[in-house]
């Protein structure tokens, strides 16, 4: 079949799938209708806010459905009334068979990592938090399991030492669009085998799963290299943080740190230290040396590289990072 005809369905949400729906109408295949969800009240208006991938498709002119709920009749007969030959997902909502098994050819998902590696709705910033120096994007059959569908191509990529999660996701996101594009060439042809991910020792996996706050609190006990790859793999969004306070007032706040550097030594000072000369660095202990702050946000303030923030803060060695500790 001529992969130019075959008549597909993209379902999507985020800027993340924006260049492949771009790509794949630019390219001349033929997007049938695009799936995405509903618009939002978001902000102090509380205006309805669309998501990425509806405001491609309505500049891209083509049909948007918008369903609450995925199991909904009205939502069914829709999609068969638009005879999918193959579906197509990218951070979309957890499709149930009804839809991803209605196209003849199946429906594939682009996810951000080596699968079986990473599964998870965080795959970028837990390759980088856990010091990986390779990465990639993967197609893959959707089935009843989360990423655990056969894999249908792989495109691999380096994680360089300067790379965060915002870097990375610039990256993955247009490696992914010609992956994409690749993937529905083949499955039209029918040159592609897929390969099932079975027979995997589970405990050599790394998950990823979605992350809170808690998950983004730095543990200046922690050795430099973990802290640097923490705060790497979550910058610059939702962004590392530690409590910051004055052992002399008990002053308390936070701060976001978006960019460091480890210099390893031995200093013999409590983790959390601050030294500065209170013009050019900041720098903080850790077990096995210093960490220097390069951008951070103190809480209510803007966000600032150091030699900013120190024009205005000038007392910045009296404070400490960490919690602070329970009164004796």
């Amino acid at each position: 079949m001529d992969s130019k005809q075959t008549r597909i369905v993209f379902m999507g949400t985020p800027e993340f799938a924006v260049p492949s729906l771009r790509a794949l109408v630019e390219g001349g295949y033929n997007v049938v209708g695009v799936v995405t969800t509903p618009d939002k009240p978001a902000g102090r208006g509380q205006k309805l806010h669309e998501s990425d991938v509806k405001k491609a498709a309505r500049e891209l002119g083509l049909p948007i459905l918008q369903p609450e709920k995925l199991r909904a009749p009205e939502f069914i007969e829709a999609m068969q009334a638009l005879r999918p030959d193959l579906g197509i997902v990218i951070a979309f909502r957890m499709l149930p068979e009804v839809i991803w098994a209605m196209p003849r050819l199946g429906t594939f998902n682009l996810h951000a990592s080596l699968l079986p590696q990473y599964r998870g709705a965080a795959p970028i910033n837990h390759a980088i938090m856990n010091g990986e120096t390779e990465t990639g994007v993967t197609t893959f059959l959707l089935n009843h399991e989360i990423d655990k569908g056969a894999i249908l191509a792989q495109e691999r990529m380096p994680i360089l030492p300067d790379d965060n999660a915002g870097t990375l996701y610039n990256k993955l996101m247009h490696a992914g669009t010609k992956l994409v594009t690749a993937t529905v060439d083949r499955i039209a042809a029918g040159d592609i085998t897929p390969i099932a991910q079975q027979h995997i020792d589970e405990s050599t996996l790394h998950p990823a799963p979605k992350i809170f706050k808690e998950n983004c609190c730095i543990d200046w006990t922690q050795p430099g290299e973990r802290i640097v790859n923490l705060v790497r793999g979550l910058s610059p969004y939702p962004a590392a943080w530690s409590s910051l306070y004055r052992p002399d007032t008990a002053e308390l706040t936070s701060a976001k740190i978006f960019a460091v550097r480890f210099s390893p030594a031995g200093h013999g000072r409590p983790c959390g230290t601050v030294e500065s000369d209170n013009r050019t660095f900041v720098r903080i202990a850790c077990t096995d040396g210093w960490i220097a702050v390069e951008e951070l946000q103190i809480a209510g303030k803007k966000r600032l590289p150091v030699r900013e923030l120190l024009l205005g803060w000038r007392d910045v060695a009296q404070y400490r990072f960490g919690e602070l500790p329970a009164p004796k």
